[in-house]
């Protein structure tokens, strides 16, 4: 199964609307929150370059950053076909 993360940060518009579509979509994911822990703020900014929240990781090798609905909805698909037992992105 997929794992999916998404850093946040309190009082963030576009996190909340992450976690929501995710939700409403009923895809499972962990949810970080970048002000309460040091080690997933420098992943997020040291490693994947991102400065702005939220940021999603679909099991290490897709993510973004921002409210992205269109990548939302690619995520949840993936996580659709990994249920089935054919993860992939269509590429």
């Amino acid at each position: 199964m997929l794992t999916i993360t998404l850093y946040s940060k309190p009082g963030c518009f576009g996190c909340r609307k992450t976690a929501e579509k995710f939700t409403a979509l009923g895809v499972p994911f962990r949810e970080v929150d970048l002000t309460a822990t040091p080690a997933a703020l420098e992943y997020v900014t040291e490693e994947l370059g991102y400065s702005q929240a939220p940021v999603v990781v679909v099991d290490d090798h897709f993510h973004w950053s921002g409210l992205r609905p269109d990548l939302i909805d690619e995520a949840a698909a993936l996580h659709a076909g990994s249920l089935a037992g054919t993860a992939g992105r269509g590429e």
